[in-house]
C-alpha cells in the first residue's frame, strides 16, 4: 500500500485527511504517530514536528491542507473542492477558520482539558476554564459558522466539501468532550453536523474513536 498517513487519529487535523481519503474511496495505513514523543527521522517527514504527515510512495507531505489538496490534484473523483474561483476561495478561507482560529482554542482549552488531561493524569477534569471558554468564546464562532451556512445543506457550493470536512472535523473532538452547539440557538449548524457524521467517512472514525476518546459524549443532549 503506498498511502501512508502518519499521526494519531484523534488529532482533528489528520482526521481531515483520514475524511478526505474515504470520500475519495481510497486505501491507506495510519501510522500512529505521537507529535510530542515522535520517532527518530519524523522531522525528516514533517520538518515543524506537526501532524499530520504524508507518504505516497517515496514522495512525502507534511500538513493537512497541503495533504487533502494533494490528493485532489492526485485522485480529483470525486471532487472535494469547489470549480468555481470565488467557491474555492471560500472553501479554503472557512478551512483556515476552523484550522487556524478555532483549533487552536478548542483543542488545548478545552478538548486537552476535558479529555487529555484526565487521561494522562488519572485525575478528573477541571472543568471550569473549559466551561469559560464554551460559554464566552465559542459563540461567537458558532455563530459565524451558522450564518455562513444559511439554509443550505454545505457550506460552499451546494455539494460537500474541504470546507464541510474541515469544520466537522474539530467538532468531533468536542463530541468527545460531551461539547455540541445548542440545538436551539444553532439549529443549522447542529443539523449541519448531525448530517457530516452520519456519512460514512466520519461515523467510521467517529466509532474508532468513541471508546477510547468519546468517554463523556453522553453529556450532550438535544
Amino acid at each position: 500500500m503506498s498511502l501512508t498517513v502518519l499521526g494519531g487519529s484523534v488529532s482533528p487535523f489528520v482526521r481531515k485527511v483520514r475524511v478526505v481519503l474515504a470520500e475519495k474511496g481510497l486505501d491507506y495505513e495510519l501510522e500512529p504517530i505521537n507529535p510530542f514523543a515522535a520517532p527518530e527521522g519524523f522531522r525528516d517527514v514533517s520538518p515543524l514536528g506537526k501532524i499530520p504527515a504524508f507518504r505516497d510512495g517515496d514522495r512525502t507531505l507534511a500538513d493537512s491542507s497541503v495533504i487533502c489538496s494533494y490528493l485532489e490534484q492526485t485522485h480529483p473523483d470525486p471532487a472535494l473542492y469547489p470549480a468555481d474561483a470565488y467557491e474555492r476561495a471560500r472553501a479554503l478561507w472557512l478551512e483556515e477558520y476552523m484550522d487556524g482560529g478555532f483549533v487552536p482554542i478548542a483543542g488545548p482549552k478545552v478538548f486537552f482539558a476535558l479529555v487529555l488531561q484526565p487521561m494522562m493524569s488519572g485525575k478528573e477534569a477541571d472543568e471550569s476554564g473549559a466551561r469559560e471558554t464554551v460559554e464566552n468564546v465559542f459563540p461567537r464562532y458558532f455563530d459565524y459558522l451558522e450564518g455562513e451556512l444559511g439554509d443550505a445543506e454545505y457550506f460552499v457550493g451546494g455539494r460537500f466539501s474541504i470546507a464541510d470536512i474541515s469544520i466537522a472535523s474539530p467538532f468531533v473532538n468536542l463530541r468527545h468532550a460531551g461539547v455540541a452547539p445548542d440545538r436551539k440557538r444553532w439549529p443549522k449548524l447542529r443539523a449541519f453536523l448531525d448530517r457530516s457524521f452520519g456519512r460514512p467517512s466520519f461515523k467510521a472514525l467517529i466509532e474508532e474513536e468513541t471508546p477510547i476518546f468519546g468517554k463523556r459524549a453522553s453529556l450532550i443532549t438535544d
